[in-house]
Parts: structure tokens; sequence; C-alpha cells
């Protein structure tokens, strides 16, 4: 009887783990292909969620790639200015603006900034995030624990590579940018 018992709670936990495993994978599709990424709920929950009900929703669809800046980032995710199909889009001011949702607690952990990091915009204020994100085309050692990391590329970070640079001259500023097509939960 203990036997079945264990063997019982041994799949009760396999299965549990691999449903909360895939709730925290999200495809983020691009013009080139699809970025499968893993979310870090466990190291930034709020930051993690707020990703999440973003995505799910269908807010980051179309928004724009407005500061790309080679051997660095790619930054996305600005849902006011940066939406190339909301009567709101202005490229210049792309980058200004974030959800209706209030700013984030910072939830700066050990994760390295290294290729393929997600990790959160913000402003000088370090509990300023809302709904920017970049995503490290390099390490960027000079960030960590100044910014929350909150999710990795774990497959298609050739796609990512593919984004259309910025003007390095002009903090990465990119003129007719590419675009995020959708972002949701796998």
């Amino acid at each position: 009887m203990n036997k079945i018992f264990i063997k019982i709670l041994i799949l009760f936990f396999l299965i549990t783990n691999q449903s909360i495993a895939e709730e925290n994978i999200m495809i983020l599709k691009l013009k080139d292909g699809d970025v499968k990424i893993e979310l870090f709920e466990d190291i930034a929950p709020n930051h993690v969620k707020r990703i999440k009900e973003l995505a799910n929703s269908g807010t980051y669809d179309n928004v724009v790639f407005h500061r790309v800046i080679d051997g660095f980032m790619a930054q996305t995710g600005d849902v006011k200015f940066g939406n190339s199909e909301s009567k709101d889009f202005d490229l210049r001011r792309a980058g200004m603006g974030g959800s209706d949702f209030p700013d984030l607690k910072q939830e700066f952990n050990s994760l390295p900034h290294d290729r393929g990091t997600l990790s959160m915009a913000r402003s000088q204020d370090p509990d300023s995030a809302n709904s920017q994100f970049f995503i490290c085309f390099q390490p960027a050692p000079f960030l960590d624990r100044q910014y929350t990391v909150f999710g990795k590329v774990i497959e298609g970070m050739e796609f990512v590579d593919k984004i259309k640079r910025g003007d390095q001259n002009n903090n990465g500023s990119v003129t007719d940018p590419d675009k995020i097509i959708s972002f949701k939960s796998q």
C-alpha cells in the first residue's frame, strides 16, 4: 500500500511541476520566427505576473522595438506610444510610456544579464518598471542587480538577433522598427 501511495505522490509531483513549468513559457512571435521564453516566477513574481497579464491580453501585439543597440540589447514594451496599430502611436515618444497599471517595485536579483536575458526597463527610479523590457544580445554585467531580470530566451535567439538595429549616434532609436507580432503563453 505504501509503495502505491508513493508512486501516486511522485506522479502527482511530476505532473504538477510540468504544468508549472509550462505556464511560465511564453512565445514571442517576431517577423523572422518564434522565440521561446522562460519566465522566472520564483525570482521576480510581480514582474512575471505583469508580463503575463499584458502579453496574454494582447497588449504587446504590434508594439515596436523602439531602441535597439547592436552588441547590447533590443528594447520594446511601450504599450502606450509604441503600439503601431494604436491611435496613440508616436515613434518619437516610444519609450516614454507604459501601461495603465501602477509601476512595479524592483525585484532585483542575482541572475546575470547574459545573452538572451529579459529584464525590465525603468527610469532612474528603481521602482519605475511598468511594461517596457529589453532582451540582451550580449552579456551586460554592468546592469546586474540594478534591473529586474525576469526571464530568458530558451529557443529562437537567432530571431532576436535579426531585429532591426537603431542609430548608434541616437541612443539606438530605430526608424521603421520591427515589432512584436504576438506575445502569449505557450
